[in-house]
């Protein structure tokens, strides 16, 4: 069942979603503490943005979990949209590998907020996963910051260290009581802290501005919500991109 939480800010009244969440004591957890969030063989747990159910263009293909590309531009066609996983997380390390088909572009959003009738990134940071040799996303932005791995838009990663077309990279996003790392292929490439004047201006510069985008930077300003937490989920760009190896580790 769905629920509405209307919210009131600087940029006018939104409606924060409410669905079932997912139950996390269903999860392998090893003795480390990584949850397991994708078998290889279900969508369990796993919901689109703004809906109850898996928008059929997320499939589980070979191990992983496929987004079959539209072709239309992000989340552009009728079953696509992303895809998150239906729990809220605050502390937490996050590990994932992930492939690009030629020309593809996607992202792990993370701290997303459901709003009613808005895309998810309107309130999320993105890691960016993207075929840097062949998406001109690459060669746009400002120094590199819209290649894989970087803080979409802001902050470009280095080393640029992503493999090559076709081939898997590891990536992790550690989410700290604001800090937050970005790793790609074992290597810490992007360093930020949320709730802070760094991120404020950043905002400023970038897309998200208050002139330019009032409600976003709103959200975005203030990243997680009331309890500083929020889902992860994968991007929809209407590109063939791929992800596996998924798993948490909670660090509250």
């Amino acid at each position: 069942m769905m629920a509405g939480l209307v919210s009131c800010g600087g940029g006018g009244g939104y409606k924060l979603l409410d669905f079932p969440a997912a139950d996390l004591s269903e999860f392998p957890k090893d003795d480390e503490g990584w949850i397991t969030l994708f078998d290889g063989e279900t969508l369990k747990g796993w919901r689109g943005y703004d809906r109850e159910d898996v928008p059929p263009a997320w499939v589980v293909d070979d191990s992983s979990i496929h987004i079959k590309g539209s072709g239309e531009g992000e989340a552009g066609a009728k079953d696509g949209g992303d895809l998150l996983f239906a729990h809220k997380f605050k502390n937490y390390e996050f590990e994932f590998e992930w492939k690009v088909a030629k020309g593809s572009n996607s992202g792990v959003l993370y701290m997303i907020q459901e709003v009613e009738g808005e895309p998810s990134y309107i309130s999320a940071p993105e890691y960016q996963v993207l075929d840097n040799e062949n998406h001109p996303d690459a060669r746009l932005g400002v120094d590199g910051n819209r290649q894989s791995a970087s803080l979409y838009d802001m902050i470009p990663a280095k080393p640029q260290n992503a493999n090559a077309l076709g081939e898997w990279n590891k990536g992790k996003i550690l989410s700290y009581k604001g800090t937050i790392i970005h790793y790609q292929n074992d290597e810490p490439v992007v360093e930020y802290h949320l709730w802070t004047k760094q991120w404020t201006d950043m905002l400023q510069a970038s897309k998200f501005s208050e002139k330019d985008w009032p409600l976003a930077f709103e959200l975005l300003n203030n990243c997680g919500g009331e309890n500083k937490e929020g889902f992860i989920g994968f991007q929809d760009h209407g590109d063939d991109v791929w992800f596996r190896n998924i798993r948490i580790k909670i660090m509250d």
